[in-house]
């Protein structure tokens, strides 16, 4: 048994559950779950346990779960995809799917009598929903432009998938890692503009420099740890003062992973993540307990990192850095994909690509390897019109949550009021440049507003005697090299008067200027 802070501290109802059951245990039960129904099964499995699978029962929709992949680095095959398309398709109206912030994407409209037989399909072309939900390793990012961009210092693709593999035990559960205070995130980034949002992770490697005895550069990773966004606290991640080579990133990562699993804080649930113990311990004791488990002495953090660009948003038709090959960026509007959707996309991937499909944290697809003399009729294909490579300013930057239509937790409705709202804004505007706005159905914050030009965090407001949705408005975000978090600058706006705000802070902050009225 592994031995945690738990042990000495009062049990909350979440510890107590898991201490009753490890959650990756109903991995033999599914079959029977599946017989007897969702309104027989124990509370905890049901609500809980059956996260560590993927599994999510969302009381908005009763019956109908939700599943979270993992998909590490964002890559997948048309083959994969396809495979996710059909168990979508089964469920008609109520079957979609979401490209989320964290490269991953989760489907919807499944019954728990279907799970068995879904997983079958996933083992047969190499997916898995292992420990993808509740107190686990989240999906891990990593470079969306991993091996195709000519700029990058280090392909991120291997690392990625080393690590899932460690912590999953191959995808297929690893119960020393599946009994952690919170979830942890980790990302990965090897290029130049931050594509992960390293700072907004409990654990990241950014790329760095330092200099062996000769003096000469060497590549490695600055390691930063901290980062979270919750409804208790948000925060960038700091330093941990350590610089790392990346034959030592996997094993370290484990060190960190097994630290805070091992001391983390079990007795508030809302303070579990590992800021927390870094506010109780210090980096300093951190550093020196990361420094003991690892087995050697690490090296200090290198002078400076080379996040040294502007955030790129990958859109649109750009050269790899193979000969005569590219990589299209297709804006997939907040992320919302039908089985048609996707099986057009495994199209593209497989007529005009390597098969190929990545996921970015904007929620966006990235289709690689496209020779020049396939582009011509790449860009004529009809879901193009959908899905555009050079989509409007504000469209191709928009995230979102997914709100109140199928979370629970969320107090508005987000992607299709989004959708609707920024349709119309661009209707009434031109832009010189993209703005980014950032949707999140309430102060979980799985919008990431904090890092957006303006953010819009759900809420209920008053007006007019009635409760109302809302929004509050956060502003400053920014992404990229110098990356911070923005600030509330407005708080309880009804969304029914949101536009006309918007637009105004379009023309007087970002330099948005209104169209001419159309001429007869």
């Amino acid at each position: 048994m592994i031995e945690t802070a738990a042990t000495t501290e009062k049990l909350n109802k979440f510890e107590k559950f898991k201490a009753e059951k490890d959650g990756l245990l109903v991995k033999n039960e599914i079959e029977q779950f599946a017989q007897i129904g969702w309104e027989a099964l124990d509370e905890n499995d049901l609500n809980h346990r059956l996260k560590w699978l993927g599994v999510f029962f969302r009381p908005v929709t009763p019956g109908k779960f939700m599943m979270r992949m993992r998909i590490p680095n964002g890559i997948l095959t048309s083959n994969q995809l396809s495979v996710l398309a059909e168990v979508v398709q089964r469920y008609g109206d109520d079957g979609s799917a979401d490209i989320t912030t964290r490269q991953n994407i989760q489907l919807r409209g499944i019954k728990i009598q279907d799970i068995p037989d879904i997983f079958n399909k996933f083992n047969k072309v190499g997916l898995t929903t292992i420990q993808s939900g509740m107190d686990n390793i989240r999906n891990i990012t990593g470079d969306p432009v991993a091996g195709l961009d000519a700029n990058e210092f280090y392909d991120t693709r291997e690392l990625v998938q080393q690590i899932q593999n460690t912590l999953t035990n191959n995808g297929e559960g690893n119960p020393e890692f599946s009994n952690l205070p919170r979830k942890f995130n980790i990302a990965i980034t090897g290029g130049r503009d931050n594509s992960v949002h390293a700072e907004i992770n409990d654990l990241a490697f950014i790329p760095a420099f330092s200099v062996n005895k000769e003096q000469i550069p060497v590549f490695g990773f600055n390691v930063i740890v901290g980062g979270l966004f919750s409804a208790k606290r948000c925060e960038t991640a700091m330093a941990l003062n350590v610089w790392v080579s990346p034959a030592d990133v996997v094993s370290l990562s484990k060190v960190i992973v097994e630290i805070f699993r091992d001391h983390g804080l079990r007795a508030n649930r809302q303070k579990a993540r590992l800021i927390w113990l870094l506010d109780e311990w210090g980096i300093e004791r951190f550093r020196l307990e990361v420094e003991k488990r690892f087995g050697k002495s690490l090296l200090p953090a290198a002078a400076k990192d080379e996040i040294d660009w502007e955030k790129r948003d990958h859109l649109g038709i750009y050269k790899q850095k193979q000969t005569g090959l590219n990589y299209a960026g297709l804006n997939i509007p907040v992320g919302r994909l039908s089985a048609h959707d996707m099986l057009e996309i495994a199209r593209l991937a497989e007529v005009y690509g390597s098969a190929e499909i990545r996921f970015t944290v904007e929620q966006n697809i990235i289709i690689p390897n496209i020779p020049d003399s396939s582009l011509t009729a790449f860009c004529t294909e009809e879901i193009l019109e959908k899905f555009a490579v050079n989509p409007g300013l504000l469209m191709g930057s928009l995230v979102s949550c997914t709100g109140a239509q199928f979370c629970n937790f969320a107090l508005i409705e987000t992607k299709n009021r989004a959708l609707e709202m920024v349709k119309s804004l661009e209707s009434e505007l031109t832009l010189s440049h993209p703005v980014r706005i950032h949707w999140t159905g309430c102060p979980n914050s799985c919008g990431q507003p904090q890092v957006a030009d303006i953010g819009l965090m759900g809420t209920k407001v008053r007006k007019n005697g009635q409760m109302l949705e809302g929004v509050d408005i956060y502003m400053g975000g920014k992404v990229g090299k110098d990356a911070h978090l923005g600030t509330c600058v407005k708080k309880g706006i009804p969304c029914e008067d949101l536009q006309p705000i918007l637009r105004e802070i379009l023309i007087t902050q970002f330099g948005a200027k209104l169209r001419e009225p159309a001429t007869v």
